[in-house]
């Protein structure tokens, strides 16, 4: 029997990737960053001057920090860290990180994906990666992408109001592996 979940407010406290245990320590950290970038203060905009709705090169750091932190490598990026990256690319109105935070929520999400449709993915450190671009390890043309989580990226990202390019890149050619080319419309309802 695995550990309870600390509170919201222990977590707080004690925010670091290092306590970050599993996936779902880390989707809790994740909360904790958007709300930081939400309000602009707690754990993570300690020491510096953030913003309401700002998300900063810091804050992409915490994010990268979080899901790679070392209990967690060789897992798969899981639903519930994704769609925490997906809240703080909501949450988030003012953009000052050079696209890191864009490039890691395109990887987490493609990682997801991936291993979700039983494709090997490597490890967080690798994957995620800044030096290491997506394409190094993504699948390429995956006829077997499981339709679901396809929709999935797709219902997160219909309603969003900026526009990750390369994920949607990616996905459209998830789905062109997966669908025949009249069904694309139906499941991936975003302007590209």
């Amino acid at each position: 029997m695995s550990a309870p979940l600390p509170t919201a407010a222990e977590f707080v406290v004690t925010l670091e990737p290092s306590k970050i245990s599993c996936k779902d320590t880390a989707a809790l950290a994740l909360a904790v960053v958007r709300d930081g970038v939400i309000t602009g203060e707690g754990p993570t905009t300690k020491g510096r001057v953030h913003f309401s709705r700002a998300l900063d090169a810091a804050d992409a750091a915490w994010c990268v920090r979080i899901l790679t932190a070392a209990a967690l490598d060789h897992e798969p990026v899981s639903r519930a860290e994704a769609e925490a990256l997906f809240e703080i690319d909501e949450a988030a109105a003012e953009r000052s990180d050079n696209g890191c935070f864009e490039d890691l929520l395109t990887k987490a999400v493609v990682h997801h994906a991936a291993s979700v449709s039983g494709f090997a993915v490597p490890p967080r450190t690798v994957a995620l990666s800044a030096e290491n671009t997506i394409e190094s390890w993504a699948p390429a043309k995956a006829a077997n992408v499981d339709t679901e989580v396809l929709e999935w990226i797709a219902s997160q990202m219909r309603g969003s109001r900026r526009r990750n390019q390369a994920l949607m890149r990616l996905v459209a050619t998830f789905v062109g592996a997966t669908l025949p080319f009249a069904h694309l419309p139906n499941v991936f309802d975003i302007g590209m």
